[in-house]
């Protein structure tokens, strides 16, 4: 069996491809995903501050609110990291658009 060599393709040109963002719904669509994004991360950053105060305050407050709070922290640190990624790669890809 003999075995063939095929030509190798030397001079071929191979155009640049970048993606077209300009379609009509995408700017709407940035902006709604900022809102939502941003105003989940400062749900979340409250939630934190209110978790945080319930553990710090052991001496005051009601024992069901302490122990909520002891309970959630990090589920709630944990929502917190996550949205934070997303909320960078969000930024990254697209950016942020709040239609100032």
């Amino acid at each position: 069996m003999q075995h063939t060599t095929w030509p190798i393709p030397t001079a071929v040109d191979v155009p640049d491809i970048s993606p077209d963002w300009n379609a009509p719904f995408i700017s709407g669509l940035t902006s709604i995903g900022s809102f939502i994004l941003a105003g989940a991360l400062i749900l979340t950053l409250i939630m934190l501050i209110i978790a945080f105060v319930g553990v710090v305050t052991k001496g005051g407050g009601s024992e069901r609110y302490q122990s909520w709070a002891g309970e959630w922290i990090l589920k709630i640190l944990a929502v917190g990291a996550g949205l934070g990624a997303v909320n960078a790669i969000f930024a990254f890809a697209v950016g942020f658009d709040f239609g100032f």
